[in-house]
Order: C-alpha cells, then structure tokens, then sequence
C-alpha cells in the first residue's frame, strides 16, 4: 500500500517523541494503532463484500448463460415434435371418431344381447 522504509518511520517516531513528548506518546501510539486497526478491519470488510458482489454477479452470468443454452437445446429436442405434432393432432381426431362410432355399434349389440337375456 504505502512504501514506508525503517528510516521515514525513524523520523516519525523522532518527531512525535519531540512533539508529544515522552508522557503522551505511548497512549498516542496506542491510539494510532487502535485507529490503524479499525482502518484495516473496515478495509477487509469492504474488500470481502466486493469480492462476494463480484462472485454472486459471476454466478448470475454464467446461470444465465447456461440457461440460454438448456433452452435452446430444449427448443432443439422440441422441432422434430412439433413438426410431426400437426399431422399427429389429425391422425388421433380421426382415431377418435373412428372409437367413437366403434363404441355406438357395440353400445346397440350390447341392447340387443342384454334384451336376449330378459326373453327366456
């Protein structure tokens, strides 16, 4: 982050030592160190929510995507159905005209032998 050597921190600690003098110095170091701290803290946090918002759009894309493909499969798999469907919609219509007839005929045969029945 900052390119700070052993002598520029030798030179703060000299000038604060002569500012500060030698009472206040160590509690000013320990709160500049408490504040360094919290700065660190508030900094990892920061840079670890970033990291998850980046990972979770990461994962929206590529479920996207991924999504997009499955259906375009799907759409794919669909065309050979569909294409035959048409022709499959008249077939089972004529089908269920033709069981339906079928199903009269043997609805009259079925009064014709329960009537049998009755007579003996």
């Amino acid at each position: 982050m900052f390119d700070i050597g052993f002598f520029e921190l030798l030179v703060v600690g000299i000038v604060a030592l002569l500012v500060l003098g030698p009472e206040r110095l160590p509690t000013a170091a320990r709160t500049c160190g408490l504040w360094l701290g919290r700065v660190r803290r508030s900094l990892t946090s920061i840079q670890s929510e970033i990291r998850e918002e980046l990972r979770m759009d990461e994962l929206k894309r590529t479920t996207a995507i991924q999504k997009e493909q499955l259906e375009r499969e799907l759409e794919e798999m669909r065309k050979p159905f569909q294409s035959s469907a048409p022709s499959d919609d008249a077939d089972t219509k004529t089908s269920a005209a033709d069981d339906t007839g079928q199903s009269d005929v043997n609805d009259k045969g079925a009064d014709r032998h329960d009537s049998s029945k009755d007579k003996p």
